[in-house]
């Protein structure tokens, strides 16, 4: 369930701290994980805090993720100040941070311990629509890594991977898919019809599309107002499958409390003939969740990379 680009940001968010010249890329991934895994014996209670200021160790050294972070903000909400926005960013990085470090929980700890750290709520939701193919939509909060371990300590389901350049980080990373139940795991270079087999024999699909993956297959709707590349895969995949779709969101709680998993209720009348509206409709449940948990979104993510024709770039420098 833990998506290699995800975790290839957490391997390079904790090399910041030990970043020099004479570190050649592989140490460094090495080190990382060295440090995450030391971590995670810590009780919750301490490293929670240790995460966050990490987080804000890296808002301070990460010029480059600060100042798309600021973009996507002043995008997003044009209306706040930019005090309020920068103080968002900060307890984003905080957030971001924290889900960082906390991955050794997940990649090391017993079964147990992911059971108590993720609490699941709305579980009937799920159930009321497992009896056919069930896609699992999962948008990019800190919280993300966290719920799909959850769930693949207890349910068996279907996620899309990447493999690693780097032969440790990506052992790392099927160690971390396939500790409790084994998934069925399929390359992105396989497509979709793999998926769409799968689901139709029961299992469901954890599905992650709320990122500027460039213009193919995508349409420009709005996110926060402003005109964003999309893709139609939702829509198509449930169109092909059959599939309900069950939107699966997790938060990250104050101090050391760990994080909670919800289902929410199963969508009505979705997939429509129209992929663009369907894609709106995405983004619109999305920006709704942004708005309850804002410092908990992605936005160290080039979300609004790709433009439609004749639109400047946003992130120029």
């Amino acid at each position: 369930m833990v998506l290699g680009r995800t975790v290839g940001n957490v391997v390079n968010g904790v090399s910041l701290i030990i970043h020099h010249s004479s570190f050649d890329a592989a140490l460094m991934v090495r080190v990382a994980l060295a440090i995450i895994w030391l971590l995670h014996f810590l009780p919750l209670a301490i490293l929670a805090p240790v995460g966050r200021a990490f987080g804000l160790f890296s808002y301070v050294v990460a010029a480059e993720r600060r100042r798309v972070g600021r973009i996507n903000l002043r995008l997003c909400f044009p209306d706040w100040t930019e005090a309020e926005r920068r103080r968002l960013l900060r307890r984003h990085f905080q957030a971001f941070g924290r889900a960082i470090l906390e991955r050794g929980v997940l990649w090391w700890s017993s079964r147990e311990r992911i059971l108590r750290v993720v609490r699941i709520e709305g579980l009937e939701h799920w159930k009321a629509v497992s009896d056919r193919p069930v896609i699992w939509l999962a948008p990019h909060f800190v919280g993300l890594d966290m719920g799909g371990s959850r769930l693949a300590a207890e349910y068996r389901a279907a996620s899309m991977f990447s493999r690693q350049k780097d032969p440790t980080l990506d052992a790392i990373l099927y160690h971390g898919r396939t500790r409790f139940v084994m998934p069925h795991l399929v390359s992105r270079q396989e497509g979709i019809r793999p998926l769409v087999r799968v689901m139709r024999e029961g299992l469901p699909f954890y599905y992650l599309p709320d990122m500027d993956f460039g213009p193919r297959d995508s349409v420009f709707v709005p996110f926060f107002g402003v005109p964003t590349a999309t893709i139609t895969g939702l829509s198509r995949v449930a169109r092909l499958a059959g599939a309900s779709i069950v939107p699966v969101l997790t938060r990250q709680l104050p101090g050391g409390r760990g994080y909670v998993l919800r289902f929410y209720p199963a969508w009505d009348n979705f997939p429509t003939e129209d992929s663009q509206a369907d894609a709106r409709r995405m983004n619109a449940f999305i920006e709704e969740r942004v708005r309850e948990m804002p410092e908990q979104y992605h936005w160290l993510h080039k979300r609004f990379k790709t433009r439609p024709p004749g639109a400047s770039s946003l992130y120029a420098d």
